[in-house]
């Protein structure tokens, strides 16, 4: 199957405008003078959202003046100017190659802010696969001993509130990485069966989503199979010499599926089941339709998030089922958390903890344009169904983007 002329939505200079504008408000309220947005390997790409980039560098962005964008080498750089050559007008035209901390403080030296309060973007998040932060300690140790008179303060959370609400132009980019998951997850049906190959799987629905002209967000694809199982992550034969797994009668396949247009990332929760699965098994796929239901029918701007997870949660308490993962997330980013503890008291999963388990709980009033990833779980010992796709808060309640992953596909 060959394509041509996709055109994924884009992102105008107005776009741009607006943005700098609330970001640029959110540092005077701070009394920031300027900021130190990360990219570098983070899964959030914050530079992004000041560049409408990922360089794997970070954005120098001052109160007063123009931003830099600084990459690691200067192939970055021609990259981005092979895609203003070709008429993609970019939203910062200085970019700058450094390859230290010492070389990115000389930039904030020539900017005057070497004596300045800064914000920093991405020291301290706690996105997932960010839980150790997503700069560089190398980079932090040359940054800060080269302008030790700045005074800096981490202020992920609030730049990460900041991006929640989405544009018309961010919501053109959130319906479209939908669409590509959707046509993903159709994928999946078709291939899913007995005797084929977890590699099989993960290609074709990868393949679908490229199609539409975009990316996906790291991890890309989580996937697992079995009867039964409470393994969960990038599958093993991707990061290790072990064979893909082959599917059998009676399994569960289960992918979480990240595709990202611009920097608007969508997860869904694919699964597909090749009956006759067991009865115990058949209550988590109930269960965890109910909490996406109540999800559905709670969601609305002005309630809590904490809100809509205690209402979510519900349907655990009755069957008895515990969740392995969040009910719901943000994305784009994936910020707020919404996790639940019920039926866990006695819960023991023989993992060994160094020190205590952390995580912050955070919480907002739910606003129209905020966009969330749908993905209830239920669990019975080793026993997990997930499902669901991204649904958006509206002015009147709520907004599902896909379809098919919100139910388990059954397959005779």
């Amino acid at each position: 199957m060959t394509t041509s002329g996709v055109q994924p939505p884009t992102l105008s200079m107005s776009e741009r405008d607006r943005r700098w504008k609330n970001v640029r408000a959110l540092m005077r309220a701070r009394g920031m003078d300027g900021l130190l947005v990360a990219g570098f390997r983070t899964r959030e790409m914050y530079e992004s959202y000041i560049s409408d980039d990922y360089n794997e560098g970070c954005v120098l962005f001052p109160l007063e003046g123009e931003p830099v964008v600084i990459t690691w080498a200067y192939l970055r750089v021609m990259r981005a100017n092979y895609s203003a050559e070709r008429g993609h007008k970019l939203w910062v035209p200085d970019y700058r190659v450094a390859t230290s901390g010492e070389a990115v403080a000389d930039v904030f030296i020539e900017k005057g802010l070497a004596t300045s309060r800064l914000g920093v973007v991405g020291l301290i998040s706690q996105a997932p696969t960010e839980i150790y932060g997503g700069i560089p300690a190398n980079f932090w140790a040359g940054f800060t001993s080269a302008i030790p008179n700045a005074r800096f303060e981490d202020i992920s959370e609030e730049f990460s509130y900041l991006m929640l609400v989405k544009s018309d132009e961010e919501m053109a980019q959130v319906r479209y990485a939908a669409k590509a998951a959707e046509a993903a997850c159709r994928a999946i049906i078709e291939i899913a069966a007995p005797g084929v190959g977890e590699e099989a799987i993960m290609a074709e629905a990868t393949a679908a989503i490229i199609r539409h002209g975009i990316g996906l967000r790291y991890p890309m694809i989580v996937m697992n199979s079995g009867p039964h199982t409470l393994s969960w992550g990038p599958p093993r034969w991707t990061t290790r010499g072990e064979a893909p797994r082959i599917l059998e009668r009676g399994d569960l396949l289960q992918a979480e599926l990240m595709p990202s247009c611009g920097n608007q990332e969508v997860q869904v929760q694919m699964t597909v089941a090749l009956d006759p699965i067991d009865a115990t098994s058949q209550t988590c796929e109930r269960t965890a339709r109910q909490c996406y239901d109540v999800g559905l029918k709670t969601m609305k701007p002005g309630i809590k998030f904490s809100e809509l997870v205690a209402a979510m949660e519900q349907p655990l308490k009755a069957s008895g089922c515990w969740s392995y993962t969040p009910l719901l997330h943000s994305v784009a980013p994936h910020f707020l958390s919404g996790r639940s503890k019920l039926n866990q008291e006695k819960l023991d999963l023989g993992v060994k903890y160094a020190g205590r388990p952390s995580g912050r709980e955070r919480d907002c009033v739910l606003q129209p344009g905020m966009v969330f990833a749908f993905e209830p779980n239920a669990c019975l010992g080793h026993h997990r169904v997930n499902l669901g796709g991204t649904v958006i808060v509206t002015a009147t309640g709520c907004e599902e983007l896909n379809q098919i992953p919100t139910t388990v596909t059954h397959k005779q």
